[in-house]
């Protein structure tokens, strides 16, 4: 898999404030990566310095194995900050406002970007009429004037309701399928976890862990079995962990043993060995939320 950025000992200082420190990692053509870290990581001054919006004070980075330039831009779209669109304007009209002024695309890609977005049916309706998430896929739309390989995002959900968000997060998977390479910084982890395929995690301008999202949460096996008698189960179990974690209410045991070591066959056998017949018996993934917060809370 070929890489389409090239991050590399990237830093940035405010004064006394380092807002990166030496940040270094790959995003891998195709993938939807997210930035990942709490307010006051660097995950919006990263995103300006490799959209040349920001200077980095070192480090470098490569868009497409080569340094940024003007032909590398033309290949990237993004949305840092909402585009003023006009309220009392369709859709189609802000578009047009946008590409006379980016210069990017045509008058015949509009309709094309309004499909991308599903918003074309509702191309000529004014920007006023739109719920927030119908503005927020308009801002993405602009994103994508140009036909540009890349997106990067900024907060691409940020603000809106439950609604809105599974809107962009649906979006999102589309224009991966599609073909594009999406790059976004977010601190909603759930969303994160159900879009990104890869990930860097940033605490005050460091990297905690970079890498692909399945591999980043699954540092430990997280076993999760029942049986008719879970308190019996629970003392069964912890025989093989001291990491158990009884839940009444979904009825399961869960435990947590190293990375790689968890033989379902052998939990299965030993269990039964000692009297308890399984219903349930299944490796899980850590929730983002809980690896993001062991990460950045050492």
């Amino acid at each position: 898999m070929s890489t389409v950025l090239s991050i590399k000992n990237l830093a940035k200082s405010y004064g006394a404030v380092k807002a990166l420190n030496g940040v270094s990692f790959d995003v891998p053509q195709g993938s939807v990566f997210g930035i990942l870290g709490p307010n006051g990581s660097g995950k919006t001054t990263l995103l300006g310095i490799v959209m040349d919006v920001l200077r980095a004070n070192s480090g470098d980075f490569l868009w497409f194995g080569q340094p940024s330039s003007s032909d590398q831009r033309k290949k990237i779209g993004s949305l840092l900050e909402t585009p003023n669109f006009y309220s009392y304007l369709s859709a189609v009209d802000n578009l047009k406002i946008t590409q006379a002024i980016s210069g990017r695309g045509d008058k015949k890609e509009i309709d094309e970007v309004l499909k991308k977005v599903n918003l074309y049916q509702r191309r000529n309706s004014s920007f006023k009429s739109f719920s927030l998430g119908m503005k927020q896929r308009l801002a993405i739309g602009a994103s994508l004037l140009g036909s540009p390989q890349v997106l990067v995002l900024d907060e691409p959900t940020n603000g809106l309701d439950p609604v809105g968000i599974s809107e962009i997060r649906s979006l999102i998977l589309e224009l991966k399928d599609k073909g594009h390479t999406i790059i976004m910084a977010s601190h909603l982890l759930d969303e994160v976890e159900k879009v990104c395929t890869h990930a860097a995690i940033l605490k005050t301008g460091n990297l905690i862990m970079t890498g692909n999202v399945d591999e980043i949460m699954m540092d430990e096996d997280l076993v999760e079995l029942s049986a008719a008698n879970l308190s019996a189960l629970a003392d069964v179990i912890r025989q093989i962990s001291n990491k158990v974690t009884v839940d009444e209410k979904a009825q399961t045991v869960q435990i947590i043993l190293p990375k790689g070591t968890a033989k379902m066959d052998e939990i299965n056998q030993f269990c039964f060995n000692k009297g308890v017949v399984l219903t349930q018996l299944v490796l899980r993934k850590k929730k983002l939320e809980a690896r993001f917060f062991e990460l950045t809370n050492n």
